[in-house]
Formats: C-alpha cells, sequence, structure tokens
C-alpha cells in the first residue's frame, strides 16, 4: 500500500507534503488527519525547511472529507464526534500556523475540507480548469472547522453566497473572490509554482516568520498608541537582528544576502 502522505525536502529548503490518495481524489479521513497534523508540525519546527508546498496526486487537489468516514463518524457519540472533529480543527490550526511560508498548488477538485486547507495556505496559486466548492450543506452539515480560515480568505459577503448554495465554481471565480492568488494553465502549474518558491526562497526566513505573525496579531485590531508602539518595536527588533543587519548590507553592497542559495 503506497503511503497516504509523502513529504520531500529538497537541498533548497523546500518541503513538499503532498495528498497521495489519487484514487479517492485526495480525501481525507481520521488517520490522514493525523498523518497531516504530526506532517505540519515536523516541517514548522524543522530548522532545515524554508518554504513549504502543499499539493495532490493525481486528478485532484483534494475532495474534503471521505464521505466513508463522515458516514462512519454519524454513528458515533456526541462526545466522539467532538473529539473527531477536534482533530480535523487541530491539523487545520497547524497548517495555519506554520511559522513559514506555505504554497497550495491546486489541480482538478477541491472540495469542502479541500477548500479549508487551501485557505489556510500563505498563497495559492490554481490551474485554470480547476474547480471548487463548499459542499457540506448539499450533505446536511455545515463548514464549521475551515469557516475561520475561508472567512479570513474570502469575506464574509462570498462566505454568505457559497456557504449556503454549495454550488461550484471555477479557478477564475476563486481567483475573483480572494480564494487564490493566481491562476495558470495546467500545464503552466509547475512553472507558477516553482516561480513563487524562487521568489520566497531570495527572503530573509525570519523575516517571513515575523511577516506571517505580524499579520496574525494586528488584523483587524484598531489602530491605537498600543499597536502603533507594538509595531515599532517588532521593527526595531528585526532590524537589530544578524539576519536585518546581513539584510541591509547585502542590499547596500549589492550582493545576495547569504540566505540566498546559488
Amino acid at each position: 500500500m503506497s503511503e497516504p502522505i509523502l513529504l520531500d525536502l529538497d537541498a533548497a529548503g523546500v518541503a513538499t507534503v503532498t495528498l497521495n490518495r489519487p484514487d479517492i481524489h485526495n480525501a481525507f479521513d481520521e488517520t490522514l488527519i493525523a498523518d497531516l497534523t504530526k506532517t505540519f508540525e515536523a516541517v514548522g519546527t524543522d530548522s532545515k525547511v524554508r518554504v513549504v508546498v502543499l499539493a495532490g496526486a493525481g486528478k485532484s487537489f483534494s475532495a474534503g472529507a471521505d464521505i466513508k468516514w463522515m458516514r462512519r463518524m454519524a454513528e458515533y457519540s456526541r462526545a466522539e464526534n467532538v473529539r473527531d472533529a477536534e482533530a480535523l480543527a487541530n491539523m487545520l490550526r497547524t497548517l495555519n500556523d506554520i511559522p513559514k511560508p506555505t504554497l497550495a498548488v491546486v489541480q482538478g477538485a477541491a472540495i469542502g475540507g479541500g477548500v479549508g486547507l487551501v485557505a489556510c495556505c500563505d498563497i495559492a496559486i490554481a490551474a485554470e480548469d480547476a474547480v471548487f466548492s463548499l459542499s457540506e450543506v448539499r450533505l446536511g452539515l455545515i463548514p464549521a472547522t475551515i469557516g475561520p480560515y475561508v472567512l479570513a480568505a474570502i469575506g464574509a459577503r462570498q462566505a454568505r453566497r457559497y456557504f449556503l448554495t454549495a454550488e461550484r465554481f471555477s479557478a477564475k471565480d476563486a481567483l475573483r473572490i480572494g480564494l487564490v492568488h493566481e491562476v495558470v494553465s495546467a500545464a503552466e502549474l509547475p512553472e507558477a509554482r516553482a516561480r513563487q518558491v524562487d521568489g520566497l526562497l531570495k527572503n530573509g526566513p525570519r523575516a517571513m516568520g515575523e511577516a506571517k505573525a505580524l499579520i496574525r496579531d494586528v488584523a483587524g485590531r484598531p489602530i491605537e498608541h498600543g499597536l502603533i508602539k507594538e509595531t515599532a518595536e517588532r521593527i526595531a527588533n528585526i532590524r537589530a537582528s544578524e539576519e536585518g543587519k546581513e539584510g541591509l548590507s547585502a542590499f547596500l553592497e549589492k550582493r545576495p544576502a547569504r540566505w540566498v542559495k546559488s
């Protein structure tokens, strides 16, 4: 039996996490959720990892929850359902909180929880023939655990449509509403992926992690004295760090910074 998750770390520090259940369109169950959580924790804490790419093997990115798993869980007690749902919520939070840039590369279908995985990543690119759907209500369910991340990506107004209609929408529409950042032809997807990764590898590793923390901690807060002081302290700290000093020196000396590999 093939491994349900493939993890590849190249010499540049790019960790590619591939969902590897192509026969069921990379749908996930409790076992895959647990394995994904461990994998996201591992790449998040590995000092050799600089960029994380999330991909799906085969025709689809991810069809979301495995229907057989969902049917099985429906027969469990409420307490068992809560524990199971908390495991899924923890996996999504772990992906969302990886302190390194994350890139979703989407082909084929991204349905339900698959949309949640896309929304948890910092950057998302999609093939122009990719399709998306928040299909939970069609099954008498709701997109609860993925909800905070999808709402952050597309906003409440778009969610009021797509959460309620369960309709399929195109990559073009996913770009329009903010779920993905770039749409290219299927043939161009590897090139677009490489372009994004190459750009990320030119940036300070610590700075990208601090930038993610800045977004998480500042978004939605009122602009008042406490926030202004906090942001001033953040830039002072990073500017005085070894990475900050190296980045500024490299720019002034017109040379690549030490973290840029030839």
